[in-house]
Parts: structure tokens; C-alpha cells; sequence
């Protein structure tokens, strides 16, 4: 039997890469509470290696009410003051503040589209960018959809929202297929 295929980057430095890769990376996210998580995770990434999050991936999902919104944007200073000592997660307080305001201009997203995954996917015209990469260096860093997106989540009050970052929330959220073509999660990562 063929060994499947991976992008090249699934072999990184974190046990979690593999099944990251094989399991998440690329699926068409539009449950809110995922987008909110992913959201989290990719802010608080900015400056660090992606295996630094994925590493303390459970710690967030138990310092952050297992990525509800609703809560954390009432996390209070005492709160934010008790999450800077917890080893479970990156300890840097403009991270951890961006969290909790970015939970509360998520709320108020939702509350203008119905949904953050109404508001997201607009940004790709509701459908998945199927991008068909044949090696790593191809992968842009940003595209014109994050440059977008990135400028109004900004205009809302988001924090560590840049276009770097939301590049690699699209990717990761399926917003954008950047799986190689010789990888055999492109074209599991394509269908609707």
C-alpha cells in the first residue's frame, strides 16, 4: 500500500502536527465556536512557532471556557490577572487582553451577520479558494482576501488580527484549500 502523502510541513517539531494536519487544517470550518477557537490560537501564535500553540492547545481550550465567547468576553481584570500565571498557555498580556476583547467584537460580529462564519466566509464569496500549490514555497504568506479581512476586523477593534495571521486562519478554517496537490487532504479539503 502507497504511504499517503502529507504537505511536508506536517512533520514539524510538535507530536500534535500529523493529526492537526490530517484532521483539521483545511476542513471548511462554519461552526462559530471553532472560528472563535482558531481565532484565539492564531492571535496568540503571532511571533511564535504554530507547535508552541498546538502544544498548549488544551491548556487554552481550559483557560478560555473551552472557547465560548459569550464567557470569555466577561472574563474581568482579576480574571485576565489569574490566566498570566497559568503555564497552560502563552503568558503575555496584550495576547491575553486581545483575547478577551476579540471575544467581545465577536459577539457584536454575530450579532450584526447572525453569525461570525456569515461574516467570514464573505470574504471569499461563501465558498472555499482552492488554491493547487505543488510546493511549499509557493504558499503566500497573505492574499488580497486576508489584506480584506484583516483591515476590518481592525476597523472593528480586533486585536493581533494582522494579515499574516488571518492568512493562517483561512488556511487553517478551510476559508482557503492550501493543501499541496500531491497531498491527500487537497482534495478531501475541496469538496463542499
Amino acid at each position: 500500500m502507497k504511504k499517503e502523502e502529507r504537505c511536508p510541513w506536517a512533520y514539524g517539531s510538535s507530536p500534535f502536527y500529523i493529526p492537526y494536519h490530517d484532521e483539521e487544517w483545511g476542513v471548511q470550518v462554519r461552526d462559530d465556536r471553532t472560528q472563535f477557537e482558531f481565532l484565539t490560537l492564531e492571535s496568540a501564535q503571532a511571533g511564535l512557532s504554530w507547535s508552541t500553540i498546538l502544544n498548549k492547545r488544551e491548556g487554552y481550550r481550559e483557560a478560555f471556557a473551552g472557547f465560548d465567547p459569550a464567557k470569555v468576553a466577561k472574563f474581568t481584570p482579576k480574571k485576565i490577572e489569574a490566566l498570566l500565571k497559568d503555564p497552560g498557555i502563552v503568558r503575555n498580556r496584550l495576547k491575553v487582553e486581545a483575547a478577551v476583547n476579540n471575544a467581545q467584537r465577536f459577539l457584536e460580529v454575530q450579532k450584526e451577520f447572525g453569525s461570525f462564519s456569515n461574516y467570514i466566509w464573505g470574504f471569499v464569496g461563501g465558498r472555499q479558494k482552492v488554491n493547487r500549490w505543488k510546493t511549499l514555497s509557493q504558499l503566500p504568506a497573505t492574499s488580497k482576501e486576508s489584506d480584506a479581512l484583516s483591515a476590518d476586523l481592525k476597523k472593528r477593534g480586533f486585536k493581533f488580527v494582522g494579515s499574516t495571521v488571518m492568512y493562517a486562519h483561512m488556511q487553517a478554517t478551510g476559508l482557503v484549500n492550501d493543501h499541496l496537490v500531491a497531498c491527500f487532504r487537497h482534495k478531501a479539503c475541496a469538496r463542499p
